[in-house]
C-alpha cells in the first residue's frame, strides 16, 4: 500500500512540471521547477533538497520549498540582488567555512525527460 501511495505523490508531482533546471552544490541539491496551475498559468518552485544519515547510516532528505508566482518575480529578483550584493561586498566571493571545500564545482544541468530522474 506505501508504494502505491509514493506513486502517485510522484505522478501527481511530476505532471504539472514544465521545466527543470538542477544545481548540485556539495550535500545540497536546488531544483528550480517550472510548474502550470490548473488555470494554465505558470509559476516557479524552488526546493531544496539536503542528503542526511542517521547513525544506522540510512539516508533520508530534508527538503524545503519556495513556491513564487509571476506577479512577485520582480520583487523577489531585486531583494535576492541586493541581499547577494550585500553579501559579496560586505564578505567577498569566498567561502567562509572550515568544512567546506574550496575546490568544489558546482553543476547545472537540464532534466529533458523523466527517464534523467
Amino acid at each position: 500500500m506505501q508504494k502505491h501511495l509514493q506513486m502517485n505523490d510522484y505522478k501527481e508531482r511530476h505532471e504539472n512540471e514544465i521545466f527543470t533546471k538542477v544545481l548540485k552544490a556539495g550535500r545540497r541539491t536546488y531544483f528550480f521547477d517550472v510548474r502550470e496551475t490548473k488555470a494554465g498559468d505558470y509559476y516557479l518552485t524552488i526546493t531544496e533538497s539536503k542528503k542526511n544519515f542517521s547513525e544506522n547510516g540510512e539516508a533520508s532528505f530534508e527538503k524545503h520549498k519556495i513556491y513564487l508566482y509571476k506577479e512577485d518575480f520582480k520583487s523577489f529578483e531585486e531583494m535576492f540582488k541586493d541581499s547577494t550584493d550585500f553579501i559579496i561586498s560586505n564578505k567577498g566571493e569566498d567561502v567562509i567555512s572550515e568544512r567546506h571545500d574550496k575546490d568544489f564545482k558546482t553543476r547545472t544541468y537540464t532534466i529533458e525527460s523523466e527517464e534523467e530522474i
